[in-house]
C-alpha cells in the first residue's frame, strides 16, 4: 500500500501535474494607457508632456482635489453617527436616488412614475459591466448577442461585453476626413442593423474623439432608434465635465426618456467629482412600468450579490452629501465650471497657436469644435509615435490627446512639436 501511495505521489509530481498548472497561459499585452504613463514617468526629459491619461490636471500639472470634496470629506470625518457596516446590495439609496435625478432630471417621468431602477456600481466601468451582464442574461436578442459600439470607442467597452458573451460590432461614428461626426454613416448603421439591436452611445464628450452629435442630430438618431425598436445603452462618464453645464450634458439621455425609448444609463463620478480612486458610479435602468422595474431590480441585486456583494460606502457618501445639500451642490457646479473652463481655454489657445502663430498646415477648427477631456488631433499613427519618441510627448497611437494634460507651461512646446511633426521636420528633443 505504501509503495502504491509513493507511485501516486510520483505520478502527480511529474509532467501530468505540471500540465494542470498555468505554464501555458498566454502572456497578455500590457494596458496601453498605463504603459504610456509608465513610459512617461521613466522619461527624465525636463519638458516631457503626458497627454495620455484621462484624468484632470490643474495648470501646474497636478491632480486637483475639488474644494467641495474636501468640505464633504471633513463633514464625514466629523460625523459620529457613521459606521463601516455593509451598504445594501444595490448601494446607498440617498446616493442612487440623487444620482438618478442628476442624469435623468428631477422631474423625469421615469423617476416620478417609479420606472427607474438605480444600482450603485464600481464607477462607470462597473456600471457598464453590470448593464452588459444584465443584458446577457435577460435581453431577448434578435439573433446572436451583439452590441454595436462606435468606431472608435473607449477601449474597455470591447472587453467588457466580450467577457459576458456579447460580441461587439462597430458602427460608423468618426470621419477622419472631416475629423468630425460621420452622421450619415451612423444613421445608416442604425437603419441597417437588425430590429431590436443594442447600440452603445456616449451621452456627451465622446471618448476618445471629443465629437458629439448636435441636439438636432440626436433627435434624428432617436427617431431611427424608435422606428427600429433598438435598445440604447448610454455611457455617461463626463456629465458637467464636457460643457461645464450638468443639464446640457444630460440633454440626450433626457430626450430619449421623454420619447419613451427603452434604455439604460451608466454613470460615473470619477471625472466630474475628481473621485478617480473612490470608484463611484451608478447604473440606471428605465423600464416601462413600476412592476417591471421591481423585476429588474430583483435580478440586478442577484447579479451584484454574486460579484461584489455590496458596493463601497465612502465615495458614495461623499457624492450623496454633495448632491443632497444645496450649498455643496452649487459649489460643486462651480468646481465643474473651473475644470471644464480650463480645458476649453486650452482648446482655444492650442487652436490660436496652430492657426495664428505657427500657421500649421491644415484646418485645426476641430480642436475647438470637439468637446470634453479628449481630442482627436487628426495626425497619423506614425506621427503620434514620432511625437512620443522624438518629442517626449506621450499620447495614444491614434492621435488622441487628453486636453487636461495641457497647461500654460507646456502648451507652446506641444504646439511647436505638433507643428513640426505635421511639417515632417520633428527632430529629437534631447
Amino acid at each position: 500500500m505504501a509503495n502504491r501511495i509513493k507511485q501516486i505521489v510520483s505520478h502527480l509530481s511529474g509532467t501530468e501535474m505540471l500540465a494542470e498548472l498555468w505554464q501555458d497561459v498566454p502572456l497578455a499585452p500590457p494596458d496601453s494607457i498605463f504603459q504610456l504613463t509608465a513610459a512617461y514617468k521613466a522619461d527624465t526629459f525636463k519638458d516631457k508632456v503626458n497627454l495620455g491619461v484621462g484624468a484632470y490636471r490643474d495648470d501646474n500639472n497636478k491632480p486637483w482635489i475639488l474644494p467641495v470634496v474636501k468640505k464633504a470629506t471633513s463633514i464625514l470625518l466629523n460625523d459620529e453617527t457613521l459606521d463601516h457596516e455593509y451598504l445594501p446590495i444595490t448601494g446607498l439609496a440617498d446616493f442612487t436616488n440623487a444620482a438618478a435625478k442628476l442624469i435623468l432630471g428631477a422631474d423625469s417621468p421615469a423617476i416620478m412614475e417609479g420606472r427607474t431602477v438605480s444600482v450603485q456600481t464600481i464607477s462607470g466601468t462597473g456600471a457598464n459591466h453590470l448593464g452588459a451582464l444584465f443584458l446577457s442574461k435577460f435581453y431577448k436578442w434578435n439573433g446572436p448577442p451583439r452590441v454595436y459600439l462606435s468606431n472608435p470607442t473607449w477601449a474597455n467597452h470591447h472587453a467588457i461585453f466580450r467577457n459576458v458573451g456579447i460580441e461587439p460590432v462597430e458602427y460608423a461614428y468618426y470621419d477622419p476626413k472631416t475629423i468630425g461626426l460621420d452622421f450619415i454613416g451612423f444613421i445608416a448603421a442604425l437603419q441597417d442593423a437588425p430590429d431590436r439591436s443594442v447600440f452603445l452611445v456616449h451621452a456627451c464628450a465622446h471618448n476618445p474623439t471629443g465629437v458629439d452629435p448636435t441636439q438636432e442630430q440626436w433627435k434624428a438618431i432617436a427617431k431611427v432608434i424608435a422606428a427600429k425598436k433598438h435598445y440604447t445603452f448610454f455611457d455617461c462618464a463626463y456629465q458637467g465635465f464636457a460643457s461645464g453645464d450638468l443639464d446640457k450634458d444630460a440633454w440626450a439621455v433626457r430626450y430619449f426618456v421623454e420619447q419613451g425609448l427603452p434604455l439604460l444609463v451608466c454613470q460615473s463620478f470619477a471625472k466630474n467629482a475628481g473621485l478617480y480612486g473612490e470608484r463611484v458610479g451608478a447604473l440606471h435602468v428605465v423600464s416601462t412600468n413600476e412592476e417591471t422595474a421591481s423585476r429588474v431590480k430583483s435580478q440586478l441585486s442577484v447579479l451584484q450579490r454574486s460579484e461584489i456583494s455590496n458596493p463601497p460606502s465612502h465615495g458614495a457618501r461623499l457624492v450623496s452629501l454633495i448632491l443632497n445639500d444645496d450649498e455643496l451642490f452649487e459649489e460643486w457646479k462651480r468646481d465643474i465650471e473651473t475644470m471644464a473652463g480650463r480645458i476649453i481655454e486650452m482648446r482655444r489657445e492650442l487652436h490660436r497657436l496652430l492657426t495664428e502663430e505657427l500657421k500649421t498646415p491644415g484646418n485645426w477648427d476641430h480642436i475647438v469644435n470637439q468637446i470634453g477631456m479628449f481630442s482627436f488631433t487628426g495626425i497619423s499613427g506614425s506621427q503620434s509615435k514620432e511625437l512620443v519618441e522624438k518629442g517626449h510627448i506621450y499620447l495614444t497611437g491614434n492621435g488622441r490627446i487628453s486636453m487636461a494634460g495641457l497647461n500654460s507651461h507646456n502648451i507652446a512646446y506641444f504646439a511647436e512639436k505638433l507643428d513640426a511633426v505635421v511639417r515632417g521636420s520633428l527632430s529629437s528633443s534631447g
